[in-house]
Parts: C-alpha cells; structure tokens; sequence
C-alpha cells in the first residue's frame, strides 16, 4: 500500500488556512512533519492526522491548555 500525501494547496484547503500560514509554521517549527523533495513540500496524510489527533480538545479549558504549551 502506498501512502497518501497531501500538498500546501491540498493541507490549507483541509484546514481552511491560508497557504502562507503553513509555511509560516514551517519556519517556525509549528504544524504537522512535512516532506521536502527538491523545492516541493508534502505532507503526510498519517501525520497529518496525528497532528490533528494530538490537538483535539474536549473542553475549551483543553484548548487553552494545548496553546500554552505550544
């Protein structure tokens, strides 16, 4: 089975976030692992949901948790 990866364009379309904003997080260190083969970045769609799993909240209370952490 071969995986799935997503690109910018793809990614910020899932999240409803502007391309830039990935790419600021990049150079800030912040989102989810990207793969970067020659000048082209893809995501992968497992880390991709990992990093969403990791960020789900059930309380207001937890989100305010998760981003003093970050």
């Amino acid at each position: 089975m071969s995986e799935v990866f997503l690109n910018q364009a793809r990614l910020s379309q899932r999240w409803q976030v502007s391309p830039r904003t990935l790419e600021r997080w990049r150079w800030q260190g912040e989102g989810p692992a990207f793969v970067k083969i020659g000048g082209r970045v893809v995501y992968r769609l497992a880390d991709v949901e990992s990093y969403e799993a990791a960020r789900r909240c059930e309380s207001t209370l937890q989100s305010t948790a998760l981003r003093a952490m970050q």
